[in-house]
């Protein structure tokens, strides 16, 4: 278990922001992993993941997250991890701040004890997505490299293992929306792709905060 908040929050915030202390601190239990998300948006990823066989993530930190699919998913499914636990230039993160991932795997492997199978690839996204030998994919979610570049070759990497019916979710993808917010590049790459112009056999599902989910057509 966590310490208590009341223990916490006196910590100074350079040593809350310490990678080497928060994996320390991480792999032991003593911290829950940094939330990236919403209360709202979990809500909508579990749902998007429940019932799911496969479960794609990109970008996993310290597995906030990673535990939120873990709860919806049923223990037969198979939740695929990818970070390559280094500092990217489109990194979604604070200067200087990054995970390990002994210390993810240790909080992932704590509070997924009953959830799916976990498959780690400590590997870039696009690479995985290349050479993806794993079978269809029914949810992708992508939180990684937030670069122009990184993102469009996410999408391009990995929507074609998307089975018909299944979702991309684009996290931090509506910086301009007045109910939402995220990444400027993360956004640019989205409206493109799907606002400017037509993904065939791909629309737009649902929005919500600083997410975009997009689904594929069933055929």
């Amino acid at each position: 278990m966590p310490l208590p908040k009341s223990l916490r929050s006196p910590v100074p915030q350079r040593l809350k922001d310490s990678p080497r202390a928060r994996a320390i601190a991480l792999s032991l239990g003593l911290i829950p992993p940094r939330t990236m998300h919403t209360d709202a948006e979990a809500c909508l990823l579990a749902q998007l993941a429940r019932g799911a066989g496969r479960v794609v993530e990109i970008g996993v930190y310290e597995g906030s997250s990673a535990l939120v699919f873990c709860a919806a998913m049923a223990r037969t499914a198979e939740l695929h991890l990818i970070d390559p636990f280094t500092d990217e230039t489109g990194s979604a993160l604070l200067p200087g701040a990054r995970a390990t991932p002994f210390a993810t795997r240790r909080a992932v492997a704590r509070g997924c004890a009953d959830g799916p199978q976990i498959r780690w690839h400590v590997a870039r996204s696009q690479d995985v997505g290349a050479s993806w030998r794993d079978g269809p994919v029914d949810l992708v979610f992508v939180d990684g490299d937030h670069s122009e570049r990184g993102c469009r070759e996410d999408w391009a990497a990995w929507q074609r293992h998307v089975m018909p019916g299944g979702y991309v979710a684009f996290h931090d993808a509506r910086h301009a929306a007045a109910d939402g917010r995220g990444s400027v590049t993360v956004t640019l790459v989205v409206d493109d792709l799907f606002r400017s112009h037509t993904q065939p056999g791909w629309r737009i599902s649902n929005e919500l905060e600083s997410l975009v989910v997009v689904t594929r057509d069933p055929r």
